[in-house]
């Protein structure tokens, strides 16, 4: 396990390991080194790697106070969950995780829920590649019975949807966290619908996301726009970190939203 902003998380190279004995059942980490790309469009959506944003958001949870107590808690493309814990450690209600690949889920977003459950405050030696800007202020310990408020979904995001959609009651989330979830203009569609659909009517969406990913058109002024064209949402950018690449935050909620 590493450890940055009070969060454990999996190592890649222990995930790398695991899936080489057979455990990567979608095949998905042969795939990506063989096709050098840790995106794979429609095989694998980068969730075995935490990006850049991920830690943004994070940090900007606490600057903002974002509450979360109480709150049904959606965290869409969650890759490592790490988006997730937090709103669980901040005493959500309920949180979900979806991914693109089963595999992620099975490997690392699931695990990452239980060590954040059952490791918190046991002194794991922390240590991390890459920590963020600024930590977030320490959060409580989670019981292992926290785990009883999540659940797990693979798929593509209209199955998803779907799915959560014919459940009763119906599944509406208070927040939907996202991020590095722009960065192929061909998703955006989807992407918007599944908000649309799932996120309740006073809802909103924090969304990480880069201002341009170089190779696949997407970015965050290009969602934008998308989303002044469809007329569904309001957004603003509520936070810019300009460090190399440039990385924005947005919130997004319905137009007719209190």
């Amino acid at each position: 396990m590493k450890s940055a902003s009070d969060l454990y998380y999996t190592s890649t190279a222990a995930v790398d390991m695991r899936c080489l004995d057979g455990t990567d059942e979608e095949g998905i980490i042969s795939k990506s080194v063989s096709s050098h790309s840790d995106l794979i469009p429609g095989v694998y959506e980068g969730g075995l790697k935490i990006w850049e944003c991920t830690f943004d958001l994070i940090n900007y949870f606490s600057e903002a106070k974002i509450e979360f107590t109480n709150k049904a808690v959606l965290d869409l493309g969650c890759g490592a969950g790490l988006l997730g814990i937090v709103a669980l450690k901040g005493k959500a209600e309920k949180v979900h995780f979806q991914d693109y690949n089963s595999t992620v889920i099975d490997e690392i977003t699931l695990p990452n829920a239980v060590a954040n459950c059952i490791n918190a405050g046991s002194g794991v030696n922390r240590k991390t590649s890459k920590p963020p800007s600024k930590k977030s202020k320490k959060a409580e310990g989670l019981l292992p019975d926290a785990l009883n408020k999540c659940r797990f979904f693979s798929g593509e995001w209209s199955s998803v949807s779907k799915l959560l959609l014919s459940s009763k009651p119906v599944s509406k989330y208070d927040i939907i966290l996202t991020s590095e979830t722009i960065y192929n203009t061909d998703y955006y569609s989807a992407l918007h619908d599944t908000l649309a659909q799932l996120l309740d009517k006073n809802g909103r969406v924090y969304l990480a996301g880069k201002v341009l990913y170089f190779g696949v058109g997407g970015g965050i002024y290009v969602f934008e726009k998308f989303i002044e064209e469809r007329n569904v949402f309001r957004s603003s950018i509520v936070k810019i970190i300009d460090k190399e690449l440039q990385r924005c935050i947005m919130e997004m909620a319905f137009k007719d939203s209190s």
